[in-house]
């Protein structure tokens, strides 16, 4: 465990006692263990909170999906550096990973050259200024921050810091089934029948849930083209003959609602996009545009009906895999003073520059710590968790917004301001790829990084 920094004298001023403070960092994804990484660089020291019991826990829960990013995309120039001395081979810059690969090759030997640097089991559950609520005004911007900490074998801990990294992501709040935002009425009764996951139907037990089964897949973007696609290989097997997907969409089928394809300046998201628009095409999925869930019902032979807000009724499904989005955890941030859009729940400078009605992957204006700062300084919203709502999100986009909140931590503005990211056009960032090929079989390039 790091370290606890030394009490503070009388005689030390706040702002240098401050300074010698650990810089809290939520989150051992790729964008919060790449935040260390430039922060070590910095030689300012890091300490990392992971809830879950190993690096990169949320990308394992999806590593059975590969990335439509290739290896170039997905690791950070500074995490690279540190690794380099370590014997660690980088992988073909080429090849397209799983989740898997990406979190054992990558995320956990980085995780293990930070060694106490990062805790796991370390759940945040509260972020504030040293004896100040959001309400007191009085000598606020003087008081490090304090974390609160509790560990999966029940201690608690409260952690001081001068500046805090909030890469928690959004993985942990998926959104609901509902067409309002809340769930739909019947929708929490029927959670033994609904996943808000891509499913891994390379699990014995998975496949059988959906084999020969009518799953209702709710969602448009790129997570939904994967289950779509994956249901749709089901159905063309021995085992999965009968499967049947229904796709529920909130809107309309337009030119645009599968992507870029061949045109996607990023070859494995635009096969993505062609591979559901083919489930469609062959009959293995029905799509029924315009339709807003507003209840789930148990009909009489133990299906699933779902019911849209103007009435309409569907015939009865066997399961339902809801894909709507994932939102910010901010309730650990109560006592900080954020300053959120109102509709992305976005740091309010950079909610304009992503904006999903507006904006694609390649769209997205290059942004660094000033955009993703707050009236409480020092603190910050990176990675997936600074997007809020939006589902445009890069890893090239977290890797660098983290080197510019690193240079700013350590004082070096002109490093700091100087933000470049050139990332590729067309088509939908969110999401998950398809399930891993042989490397003959990937496309030969590529960039979006999934989920």
């Amino acid at each position: 465990m790091t370290p606890r920094p030394p009490a503070r004298t009388p005689e030390e001023s706040p702002v240098m006692s401050t300074q010698q403070l650990p810089v809290v960092v939520i989150g051992a994804g790729p964008v919060g263990l790449a935040a260390a990484a430039h922060l070590v660089e910095r030689d300012i020291e890091p300490l990392v909170l992971e809830a879950g019991p190993a690096a990169g826990t949320a990308v394992r829960a999806w590593s059975h999906v590969r990335l439509f990013s290739p290896w170039s995309e997905v690791t950070d120039p500074a995490a690279e550096k540190l690794l380099a001395p370590t014997g660690w081979t980088e992988p073909d810059a080429a090849a397209y990973p799983s989740g898997g690969d990406w979190a054992e090759q990558y995320l956990q030997p980085l995780a293990e050259v930070l060694g106490d640097r990062v805790r796991f089991g370390a759940t945040v559950t509260g972020v504030a200024r040293a004896g100040r609520d959001r309400v007191v005004d009085a000598d606020r911007e003087a008081q490090p921050y304090v974390v609160h900490v509790r560990y999966v074998d029940g201690r608690e801990e409260r952690v001081t810091a001068r500046a805090v990294v909030d890469a928690s992501g959004t993985w942990s709040v998926p959104g609901p089934a509902g067409g309002s935002g809340l769930p739909a009425l019947g929708e929490k009764a029927a959670a033994d029948r609904i996943t808000y996951r891509v499913p891994d139907l390379g699990d014995p037990a998975v496949r059988a849930r959906y084999a020969g089964k009518r799953t209702a897949v709710l969602g448009s973007g790129a997570s939904a083209f994967t289950a779509l696609a994956h249901l749709a290989d089901l159905a063309g097997t021995d085992d999965g003959a009968g499967t049947k997907a229904l796709w529920l969409l909130r809107r309309g089928i337009s030119d645009s609602t599968f992507g870029g394809g061949e045109a996607d300046q990023l070859p494995a998201r635009g096969a993505l996009g062609l591979a559901a628009k083919a489930a469609v095409d062959g009959g293995h999925a029905e799509a029924v545009t315009g339709f807003r869930t507003d209840s789930v019902e148990q009909a009489a032979d133990g299906g699933l009906v779902l019911v849209s807000e103007d009435g309409q009724r569907l015939q009865p499904v066997d399961e339902m895999i809801v894909l709507t989005g994932l939102r910010p955890d901010l309730s650990f941030l109560s006592e900080i003073r954020l300053r959120l859009d109102e509709r992305l729940q976005a740091p309010a400078e950079l909610a304009p520059l992503i904006d999903p009605n507006v904006h694609s992957c390649g769209t997205v204006y290059p942004h660094g710590h000033r955009e993703l700062s707050h009236p409480d300084q020092g603190i910050y919203l990176v990675g997936m968790k600074s997007y809020g709502r939006a589902p445009t999100f890069l890893a090239l986009t977290g890797y660098e917004q983290v080197r510019s909140v690193a240079a700013a931590l350590a004082g070096d503005l002109p490093s700091a301001d100087r933000v470049e990211l050139t990332l590729p056009e067309t088509g939908v960032c969110s999401g998950t790829g398809l399930p891993a090929t042989p490397a003959a079989e990937q496309p030969p390039e590529g960039g979006c990084c999934g989920s």
